[in-house]
C-alpha cells in the first residue's frame, strides 16, 4: 500500500470514529452540562486517532466488519482521551497547549478536567460491555485487556516512572521500560482489540500482532521524543521542547538524536517481521508502520 492509499484509508477511519464519538458523547444533562461540555471539548478536539486507526485496520484484516470495530475503536480513543487531560494537569506535565487549543483544565478548570478524565474512563468500559456486534466472551476479553494497559503495568504505571524520573537519568533499559508501559501498552491493546472483534481471542495471529502493536508503540514514542525537540510547535499543537524544560529523560536526551532515530526505525523494522505470517491483508498496518516514524506532528 502506497503512501496515497494510506492517508485515503486513514482519512476513512477517522471520518468514521469522529460519528461514532460524537454519538457517544453528545448526550445532554442539564445536571452536569458542564462537564459534558469538557468531556466533548477534549474528545473532538481532533488529532491523529491513531489508536482507533490501529483497530479498525486490524480487525479488518482479520475479517471483522466495521461494525464490529466501532466499539472498542470508540473505547481506546476515550481511554487516550482520559490521558491527555491527566497528563496536561497542573500535578504532571502542566500543559496549557493540546491539539492547538487550551488544555482542558485551562478551557475549564482543574477540578472539571479531572473529572471530565475520569468520566471517559468510566465510559470506556461501558461502550466494551455494551459493544453492538461482539459476544460476552469477546467483550470480557476486551475489558481485560484495556484495563491492563492503563493499570499499573502499563499507561498509570509508565506515567509513574516518568513523574519518578524527572530530572535524572535513566538507563537504555529504564527509558524503554517506562516508554512500553506509558505510551507502548495502549497501542498494544488497540491492536489487540482489533483481534479479539475478529475472533482471534487466542491465535498465533493475536500473539505476532502483540509484538507488532509493542514494537510500533516504542517506535511511536521515540519519534514524538525526537519531535519535541526538532518539531515546532504551530505543527506539533502542543508546546516543542517541553520535555527539556521539564528536565524528563527521552531517547534524544539519553542516546542523541542521531541514535534515537536509528532507534526508532529498528523497532519499525521489528514491527514489519511480525507481519509476515498475514501477507497481503496487513498492507495497512505495514503502512501504518512507516507512517508512525516518518511523521512530523
Amino acid at each position: 500500500m502506497d503512501a496515497a492509499s494510506f492517508s485515503a484509508r486513514a482519512a476513512s477511519a477517522q471520518q468514521r470514529i469522529l460519528a461514532a464519538l460524537e454519538r457517544t458523547v453528545g448526550t445532554s444533562d442539564p445536571a452536569v452540562e458542564r462537564l459534558l461540555q469538557a468531556m466533548r471539548y477534549s474528545v473532538l478536539a481532533g488529532g491523529k486517532r491513531l489508536r482507533p486507526l490501529l483497530v479498525y485496520i486490524t480487525g479488518e484484516a482479520l475479517g471483522a466488519q466495521p461494525e464490529q470495530l466501532d466499539a472498542p475503536a470508540v473505547a481506546v480513543e476515550l481511554i487516550h482521551s482520559y490521558s491527555l487531560i491527566h497528563d496536561d494537569l497542573p500535578a504532571m506535565d502542566d500543559d496549557d497547549l493540546r491539539r492547538g487549543l487550551p488544555t482542558c483544565h485551562k478551557a475549564y478548570d482543574e477540578g472539571t478536567a479531572i473529572l471530565a478524565g475520569d468520566a471517559l474512563q468510566a465510559l470506556a468500559f461501558d461502550v466494551l460491555a455494551n459493544g453492538a456486534g461482539l459476544d460476552e466472551r469477546a467483550r470480557l476479553q476486551m475489558i481485560t485487556v484495556l484495563a491492563a494497559a492503563i493499570g499499573t503495568l502499563g499507561m498509570a504505571g509508565g506515567q509513574a516512572m516518568d513523574l519518578a524520573a524527572t530530572g535524572s537519568l535513566l538507563t537504555a533499559a529504564g527509558i524503554e521500560e517506562m516508554h512500553r508501559r506509558k505510551t507502548g501498552a495502549l497501542i498494544r491493546a488497540s491492536v489487540e482489540l482489533g483481534a479479539i472483534a475478529a475472533g482471534r481471542v487466542a491465535s498465533a495471529e493475536r500473539a505476532a500482532l502483540q509484538r507488532y502493536g509493542d514494537e510500533i508503540g516504542l517506535a511511536f514514542q521515540i519519534q514524538d521524543d525526537i519531535l519535541d525537540v526538532t518539531g515546532d510547535t504551530a505543527v506539533l499543537g502542543k508546546r516543542a521542547g517541553a520535555d527539556a524544560a521539564l528536565s524528563k529523560p527521552t531517547y534524544p536526551s539519553v542516546f542523541g538524536l542521531a541514535r534515537a532515530r536509528e532507534l526508532a526505525c529498528l523497532h519499525r523494522d521489528r514491527a514489519l517481521r511480525e507481519l509476515d505470517s498475514l501477507g497481503a491483508a496487513a498492507a495497512p498496518l505495514r503502512a501504518l508502520a512507516y507512517a508512525v516514524v516518518e511523521r512530523v506532528s
